[in-house]
């Protein structure tokens, strides 16, 4: 089945993801029954990687031009929390809803705000938006809409994601026919954390003009809404084939460090690092 899944990936744009996966008792009692039922139904991790891309497939050629999740068939992944045992197969179970409808929507306005007006309205047509903006309506009065629990990035992967990691974290090389498919990396919430707070607080002091600043603060206010006992995952998607092992999450700290001890060259051949491997990559959106 994976396998399956990212060969169905071919020709796609490499797509890459933040979650968090929280315990249960941190989600709305009325969404506890929905979340364990939809976990046994998405199946494996395979399972629900393969239904979401024939899902979104499917929404680009549905008749009647509406490109957007009806949320009926919401998928639910599900891992455990590492046990006293350290194994990340040993604790309590973990979720983490897709939440397709509110995304959808998060996506089609940042599309709306970053292409030309008609060409954006020619992509999603005004009324399909509106219709979407009832289900989203719905969902929220029903639910706590703002802790979204899935951040999505194609054609590489933020650096300021990488502050959240480092080399010693549980990580999960998935590989089939002689190719790396994905990588995924875990780390418990709280240590995520305070690797966010102390990327924010030396780059504070020592760039407060980067862009990188910007994203860790957000990041970090996005953090901060989940449960302490929820877990972080970087999943590399379909680009890991092209630059696993990676040594960003290295070169991210480093170049923090080296700009909190006032050492621009080492900073500079940290960024070298990254642009020579991201860079690349990031082209490709451009290439016919």
């Amino acid at each position: 089945m994976s396998e399956d899944f990212y060969r169905g990936q071919a020709g796609l744009p490499f797509s890459s993801a933040l979650r968090i996966y929280e315990p249960l008792e941190a989600f709305p009692e009325r969404q506890r029954e929905q979340l364990e039922a939809g976990g046994t139904r998405s199946g494996s991790r395979a399972a629900v990687e393969h239904a979401e891309l024939l899902a979104s497939l499917g929404r680009v050629t549905r008749p009647g031009g509406d490109p957007f999740p009806t949320g009926r068939t919401d998928m639910v992944r599900v891992t455990r929390a590492p046990g006293e045992s350290g194994k990340h197969d040993a604790g309590p179970l973990l979720y983490c809803p897709s939440q397709l409808v509110i995304r959808a929507g998060l996506a089609a306005n940042a599309l709306m705000e970053g292409i030309h007006g008609s060409l954006a309205e020619l992509l999603i047509p005004v009324d399909q938006r509106e219709k979407h903006q009832v289900r989203i309506d719905r969902i929220n009065a029903g639910h706590d809409s703002k802790r979204v629990h899935t951040r999505a990035s194609t054609w590489g992967i933020p650096f300021s994601w990488f502050s959240l990691f480092q080399e010693s974290d549980h990580k999960e090389v998935v590989e089939g026919n002689g190719r790396i498919l994905t990588v995924r990396v875990w780390v418990p919430l709280t240590e995520a954390l305070e690797r966010a707070r102390f990327a924010v607080a030396n780059l504070a002091l020592a760039a407060p003009d980067l862009d990188m600043l910007d994203d860790l603060t957000q990041l970090t206010e996005w953090l901060e809404m989940f449960h302490v006992g929820s877990m972080v995952e970087l999943d590399y998607g379909a680009v890991a084939d092209k630059v696993y092992p990676d040594e960003s999450p290295l070169d991210v700290r480093l170049g923090i460090e080296c700009l909190a001890e006032g050492d621009m060259t080492g900073a500079a051949a940290a960024y070298r690092r990254l642009a020579s491997r991201w860079i690349p990559i990031r082209q490709l959106a451009r290439a016919s």
